[in-house]
């Protein structure tokens, strides 16, 4: 099963390891460090502010949609 996390990018589920909404990248200290530390290698796929991280396997994104439309998707 694929999920489209924004733009034309699908990603395979069974490859998502977290799904963050953006109150918890702001909120959480240790959350922030892993932001900040892998800011250069992230995908942004929205055109504006993201809404949630999405980390897989091989890759992390920036998404547009939120954290719980994304989870809505994979159900």
């Amino acid at each position: 099963m694929y999920l489209h996390v924004g733009e034309d990018v699908m990603v395979r589920a069974d490859e998502i390891i977290a799904i963050i909404d953006k109150g918890s990248v702001n909120q959480s200290v240790i959350i922030q460090e892993f932001f900040q530390s892998k800011k250069k290698g992230m995908i942004n796929l929205s055109k504006g502010k993201f809404k949630s991280l999405v980390i897989t396997d091989h890759q992390h994104y920036l998404s547009p949609l939120s954290s719980s439309t994304l989870l809505k998707r994979l159900n």
